[in-house]
């Protein structure tokens, strides 16, 4: 079905402000479903997780929902799902605990495509080799060749992105981690952008890890690694003496946030929602909702890249067969930073930069100054695109 933009922006607070919002790849904007269960964990009893007092078994249920909405999310168990600050601080958190496996000759893979938070952690993991797979500047395509160029005998780990959060690329996973498999190495996938646009299913993407972060698609700011069960348990992570040896506990370091537990919880709903129509499991709704989104956010960047190759004097750089609605790009004459200022003076907020992927905006040759970078997310309107036109048409050059 057609997804009703206008029932769900109207669940938005922050669109009241009139602002269109394009900067969705850096963190969408809440609804207020999500600001209404924070908030309600927060006014009820709440106490550390236990069976005895209303303010523990407050906690305990937020937990145990939580890692039930994002299993659903992320087609995999709840027993399997860790929570932590962001995706940066669990892949560092992974790669200290793989590292200790890893000795003289060992090597990890990294792409140049890769947000940095899926390259630094394993570039400065000890005991391994760095070997960096490349992609094509002129098509922004990650290809099975790329990676198949720097696989060796003593790889260990790979890790990719499923979706590139500066051009949109998303890669044939399947294709890589038959590769990287059949070469007994770990593969790690970075779910964050992708995890924003489609159904992320961990058994059909092959990876072994997986991360992602609710605050890209409408949740509050927290970290989510998930893998697979078998693997996660042969794991032994840094921890303190006292807490849980318990599969996903052990990975936990400290008290959970459980006020974001819960809101993570109402955005995976809140998607699940998207599709009114749709019946079934919370996975089946999500799987109907998520098809609605990608046909709406499909439509909204082909007449946004319409558009924009009418203005002229505009050089995109999403280009890939297989892509996010996000569209990185530079403005004959001006730098990204300008186009970015007068772009938030006629109330369209559009950002310049690299965004963390300093690799892939350097072998673009953008340096790290990058481009102007426009995401789309399940509230942007076809108006705010025409707006986002009108405002690129009227820049001072």
């Amino acid at each position: 079905m057609a997804l009703d933009v206008a029932a769900i922006r109207a669940h938005v607070p922050a669109l009241k402000s009139g602002t269109a919002r394009f900067d969705a790849p850096g963190g969408t904007q809440t609804p207020q479903p999500v600001i209404d269960a924070i908030a309600a964990a927060l006014t009820a009893p709440l106490a550390n997780r236990g069976r005895n007092t209303e303010g523990e078994r407050n906690a305990d249920r937020i937990v145990d929902e939580a890692r039930s909405a994002l299993a659903d999310l992320l087609g995999t168990t709840p027993g399997t799902v860790v929570f932590g600050r962001s995706a940066t601080q669990l892949a560092y958190d992974l790669s200290r605990t793989l590292a200790k496996g890893w000795g003289p000759g060992d090597e990890v893979v990294v792409t140049r495509l890769d947000h940095d938070s899926n390259i630094r952690p394993w570039v400065q993991a000890a005991g391994a080799d760095v070997r960096w797979a490349d992609f094509d500047p002129a098509t922004g395509e990650l290809r099975p060749e790329h990676l198949a160029a720097v696989l060796g005998p003593r790889t260990r780990l790979v890790a990719v992105t499923a979706a590139s959060n500066l051009i949109g690329t998303m890669p044939d996973l399947p294709a890589l981690a038959s590769l990287v498999h059949a070469n007994g190495a770990h593969f790690h996938v970075d779910a964050v952008h992708y995890a924003s646009h489609a159904v992320v299913d961990l058994a059909a993407t092959g990876a072994d890890t997986l991360v992602c972060s609710p605050y890209k698609f409408l949740g509050p700011h927290l970290g989510v690694l998930t893998g697979r069960a078998e693997l996660l348990e042969s794991l032994r992570p840094d921890k303190l003496l006292p807490s849980a040896d318990t599969v996903p506990e052990r990975f936990e370091l400290g008290t959970l946030p459980y006020e974001l537990l819960a809101g993570a919880s109402a955005a995976v709903d809140f998607l699940a929602g998207l599709d009114p129509e749709a019946g079934g499991s919370r996975r089946d709704r999500l799987v109907a909702s998520f098809a609605a989104l990608e046909a709406h956010e499909d439509a909204l960047r082909e007449r946004l890249e319409r558009g924009l190759a009418e203005l002229g004097g505009i050089t995109v750089y999403s280009r890939a067969a297989r892509r996010t609605p996000t569209l990185l790009f530079t403005v004959a004459g001006l730098r990204p930073a300008d186009v970015y200022r007068q772009l938030v003076e006629r109330a369209v907020d559009a950002p310049a930069g690299s965004f963390y992927a300093v690799e892939a905006a350097r072998r673009l040759g953008l340096g790290d100054e990058g481009g102007v970078r426009v995401g789309l997310a399940p509230y942007t309107s076809a108006e705010d695109v025409d707006r986002l036109l009108a405002a690129l048409g009227a820049l001072e050059r």
